[in-house]
């Protein structure tokens, strides 16, 4: 029977601010068990260390106490509503006051109805881990900030480099070659000096990411890898905290929430993740610059609509962002009942390899082709007439530089020239950065190639190594 749990304001921040939560059920404690199920935390505020109701907690089946029918043990019909009535006495923990200063840079947050004195005072003691300091990191942080939320964790190991500026507005040309979260910190307690940043400049794993999010109430991905989204997930799964997910590429964006009221996981919308290598990077796709600051901004509107408890969340919608045609679509995502991470039965119940998990060797994987550095490859060029450079970059990339004396193949095009070589000769692949000119490399080798060799790191490290005249990009 479908039964629909009302939840008082007291207890929300343990239902993630949640009012109601619906669930299947034949008896009150069935019901209650499955509510208990759902939020772990609601265990010890309902129940004594011998499992029975509290006495200070009541409950009201279509608003009649069902301590006048039989209790627990009372039948649930399909569509009826169970409501939990506890004692209460002025509220739990008080909210913290706002300073004369805070109310007045608060001011416009409390003019709005909807948030008032009540909800600044809630972003005052809220505490938000955001993975990734960069592009969607960095528009996320200063709007939080700006906000007044009273705690930000920055998670990044990365450092600010010269092509991160076009979109990543946290930082400046004298930033480059820093820490992300030493520079990102800096300049939201410039903004805001009255907040706790916390910096983690550190790489996420298996190994910590249960000891960093614990102690945050909203965890927000911006992160740009495949096994980073997975373990964030299933890290927030097994802390049950909410994840608040974006994704950007050229000029799409995606947006949603997962792991809140009872909705989704990012593993019910995408049980595995795509081969390595199948879904390009922003290095080497390109991303449009303002693009992060949009999604980021959807971000950062529902991590104050969560700790506000008003409006409704993207929990079970994918919102879709198409900058070329200026267009959103909303699509519906349903929680997998069979989720191997949050299913009724799953299997994963601690955190695991993700590298492995996403198809990525921990260790060197033997290829059949070989591979040279840019050094190398600069002496080759000298003492090797027969060597022919072959570039597979698209065509507005090689316009921005080029190995003089390459060849020009996009890589889309590549498969009707392989009949004008010879297997003999001697073939160097480069692209950008050594993803794309790999996979020629194996596509050669698959039609009888032997020669075969590819640029490791692609221009960029023959412009870091030996010609630095050319434009980076």
């Amino acid at each position: 029977m479908k039964t629909l749990i009302k939840i008082p304001s007291p207890l929300r921040r343990f239902t993630q601010q949640s009012s109601q939560v619906e669930v299947e059920a034949e008896t009150v404690f069935e019901a209650m068990t499955k509510l208990c199920e759902k939020h772990p935390d609601l265990q010890a505020q309902l129940f004594d260390e011998n499992g029975q109701l509290r006495n200070f907690v009541n409950l009201f089946l279509d608003r009649v106490d069902i301590k006048q029918q039989r209790g627990m043990a009372t039948p649930l019909s399909d569509g009826c509503e169970l409501r939990i009535v506890p004692a209460i006495a002025g509220g739990t923990d008080p909210l913290p006051t706002l300073s004369p200063q805070e109310f007045s840079r608060y001011s416009r947050h409390i003019m709005l109805p909807e948030l008032g004195m009540e909800g600044q005072p809630k972003l005052k003691v809220a505490k938000i881990l955001i993975i990734g300091a960069g592009g969607l990191g960095s528009p996320l942080c200063l709007y939080l900030v700006a906000a007044g939320v009273g705690t930000i964790g920055l998670v990044d190991h990365d450092i600010v480099d010269e092509t991160n500026l076009q979109r990543q507005i946290l930082f400046t040309l004298g930033d480059v070659g820093c820490l992300k979260v030493t520079c990102a910190k800096e300049r939201l307690l410039a903004l805001n000096a009255d907040l706790d940043i916390r910096c983690y400049p550190e790489l996420l794993s298996s190994e910590n990411a249960l000891d960093i999010i614990k102690d945050y109430d909203i965890v927000i991905d911006g992160t740009d890898n495949f096994p980073t989204r997975y373990l964030v997930n299933d890290a927030c799964i097994l802390l049950n905290k909410p994840n608040i997910y974006d994704s950007i590429f050229r000029f799409d964006g995606q947006a949603t929430v997962f792991n809140f009221q009872g909705g989704p996981c990012y593993r019910c919308l995408y049980p595995e993740p795509p081969p390595p290598g199948l879904v390009p990077s922003c290095a080497e796709g390109g991303v449009l610059g303002v693009l992060p600051a949009l999604i980021a901004s959807i971000q950062a509107t529902e991590a104050i609509k969560m700790i506000t408890g008003v409006g409704s969340t993207l929990s079970g919608r994918l919102l879709t962002y198409d900058a070329l045609e200026l267009s959103f679509e909303e699509l519906s995502i349903k929680k997998d009942s069979q989720c191997c991470l949050c299913g009724s039965s799953p299997t994963i119940t601690q955190l695991i390899d993700y590298q492995q998990f996403c198809g990525i060797p921990s260790t060197p994987v033997e290829v059949p082709y070989q591979e040279i550095t840019a050094k190398e490859l600069q002496q080759q060029l000298v003492f090797n007439s027969s060597l022919l450079l072959i570039d597979v970059r698209e065509p507005y990339e090689r316009e921005i530089c080029c190995i003089e004396g390459s060849r020009h193949i996009p890589m889309n095009a590549i498969a009707e020239h392989i009949n004008e070589f010879s297997p003999e000769q001697t073939l160097v692949f480069h692209c950008k950065v050594g993803g794309r000119s790999a996979k020629v490399c194996q596509q050669f080798i698959d039609n009888g190639f032997t020669n075969v060799i590819n640029l490791k790191g692609g221009i960029l490290a023959w412009i870091d190594d030996v010609d630095s005249t050319l434009m980076k990009y």
